[in-house]
């Protein structure tokens, strides 16, 4: 049951494919689109809501398409236009939505727009991209860095300036102060909603304006050798400056003539700051800016709830809606994050708190991060920085789902490896032999969106936290559960507990954080009704070591 109010986007569960490690259908090695079509049955059954595709446009894959060289096609990689189509209404006829990831900071140095641009200094695109000439000195124009290691300039021996690029040197940054610029990207949204897709997730949203007067950035006082040489910068001249406001607001104007579609924003910022690119309702930006906090906020009770009781007060104040994530093509897998032990508490959180969830492929079976021999190694953001690569390299979350036990965990028929190895544990993680057991991580992922999807309160409801006395976690002893002040008796630091609520549905959810288990003292427990336990059986009188419960209150 959901809220009638509620927009799919809101009461949905979005799920994150990356295409190249998803399903092979061609036997080359890398994933395709025909092979999500020929999953989709799979992807219904998970109680998902919407795919999100990372980038399948034309490209050099330099930087896996995140470089595109046409906006306005896909690249034989993946398939076809005609293959797109198909499964776009393949995914409809499911009731699945489909998102695309659109890349409007850069393009490809294959682009024709770039090639044009190149070509001479008065070419018509010149102004499409960001050009410098050398410093008073002969070198790079400013001390700006890239997030892939590196000064964040290529020299362009044909025309004498350097480009701007804060990813590899293919991925020159177009310029959004051009308005022909802007014209084009909300022709390309055009485009692609007029075949059917439902929405957008936007790279590096907060990056598109930059300095007009390219000023050096001032030095991180806080940055050590050793961490990636991005962060010895202050980014105050490329990142969140005021215009990008209202590039997103043309972006969003763009949508909206269209019926019921929507964006999500990739932005790394402080709450306050991220909230702000939801916009006003008199000047609506982007429906979810994405909320990465939980990634990375530190895996304990305290910090957890600290975190999501300062978001979704916020998220309420500004009117806008709440979203959650826990893993993504760009971070390290949750599973490994958190270790196993943790893993259902983690899913559990991330599929009962207020706001729209996104799954990343995988997380559904626990998939972990695979092992990535040096020789295999792909990643720019790795090669480029040799001396961080172990935390900045992406390849290990981006290993190939986990089919079976057959060869290459039936990702691919191919001879010859996959793109990237699958990861040692297949022959126990995967999907075909969690399928046959009920206790299994796929199936306590569908029985927590079953619940989702089932419940107004867990859909739509509101959230309270569990209230402390000692400023962490802990449950009082003789406090009404249904009357306000929601605490319980020595839960312990290593418990967060909320409720989620709408007309008379409660919902209490309780996780425990630690491996010790926390006795429980509620008298309101009597009455209520166990809807699931990550250890399987439960009761009212303890939470367990590692254990997720969630209770119907009467």
């Amino acid at each position: 049951m959901t809220l009638p109010s509620l927009k799919w986007w809101q009461s949905g569960i979005i799920y994150q494919i990356y295409p190249r490690s998803f399903q092979d259908s061609g036997g080359d090695g890398v994933g395709d689109l025909k092979g999500v079509t020929g999953r989709l049955d799979y992807l219904a059954s998970l109680g998902i809501t919407a795919i999100w595709f990372s980038p399948v446009f034309t490209s050099p894959m330099k930087d896996f398409g995140y470089d595109v060289a046409d906006y306005k096609n896909i690249d034989p990689l993946f398939g076809t236009l005609e293959d797109f189509g198909e499964l776009v209404e393949q995914a409809h006829a499911r009731g699945l939505k489909v998102m695309l990831d659109f890349v409007p900071n850069h393009s490809s140095d294959e682009h024709p727009w770039f090639v044009e641009a190149r070509s001479s200094r008065d070419n018509p695109k010149r102004d499409w991209y960001m050009w410098r000439d050398p410093s008073t000195t002969g070198g790079v124009p400013n001390n700006w860095k890239s997030f892939f290691g590196g000064d964040a300039w290529t020299f362009d021996q044909q025309t004498g300036q350097y480009y701007l690029h804060q990813f590899v040197s293919g991925q020159p940054e177009l310029n959004w102060a051009n308005p022909e610029v802007r014209h084009e990207m909300a022709d390309t949204l055009r485009f692609w909603m007029q075949r059917g897709v439902d929405g957008f997730r936007v790279d590096v949203f907060w990056l598109l304006a930059k300095d007009p007067e390219f000023r050096d950035e001032p030095r991180n006082p806080d940055w050590r050798p050793g961490q990636p040489e991005h962060n010895s910068l202050t980014h105050i001249y490329t990142q969140d400056l005021p215009v990008t406001h209202d590039y997103i607001r043309e972006m969003r104007a763009a949508l909206d003539e269209f019926d019921d579609r929507m964006m999500v924003g990739e932005i790394y910022l402080p709450i306050d700051k991220l909230l702000t690119y939801a916009g006003t309702p008199e000047a609506p930006e982007c429906h979810l800016p994405f909320n990465f906090h939980l990634i990375l906020t530190p895996w304990n009770a305290a910090d957890v709830r600290r975190l999501v009781d300062e978001y979704d007060a916020a998220v309420t104040k500004s009117g806008s809606w709440p979203n959650w994530v826990l893993g993504n093509h760009d971070q390290h897998r949750f599973a490994t994050r958190v270790g196993r032990a943790q893993y259902r508490v983690a899913q559990t959180l991330l599929l009962t708190l207020r706001g729209t969830p996104t799954v990343y492929y995988g997380d559904e079976i626990g998939m972990e991060d695979g092992h990535i021999p040096e020789n295999r190694v792909v990643d720019p953001a790795a090669l480029g920085q040799p001396e961080v690569a172990a935390s900045a390299g992406r390849d290990p979350e981006r290993t190939p789902m986990q089919w079976d036990t057959s060869p290459h965990a039936g990702f691919t028929s191919a001879r010859a490896e996959p793109w990237l190895p699958v990861a040692e544990n297949f022959t126990a993680v995967n999907v075909a032999a969690q399928e046959q057991d009920p206790r299994s991580d796929l199936n306590y992922f569908r029985a927590l969106t079953r619940l989702r999807g089932g419940s107004a309160a867990l859909t739509g409801g509101s959230y309270r936290s569990l209230e402390t006395a000692t400023g962490t976690p802990t449950l009082q002893e003789g406090t009404s559960l249904t009357g306000g002040g929601y605490q319980n008796v020595q839960a312990g630091s290593g418990v967060f507990g909320y409720v989620r609520e709408h007309d008379a549905e409660k919902v209490l959810v309780l996780l425990n954080f630690g491996t010790e288990d926390a006795p429980l003292s509620l008298p309101e427990l009597e009455g209520a009704t166990l809807l699931l336990s990550s250890h399987g059986e439960a009761d009212s009188s303890v939470l367990r070591g590692n254990e997720a419960q969630l209770w119907q209150l009467s």
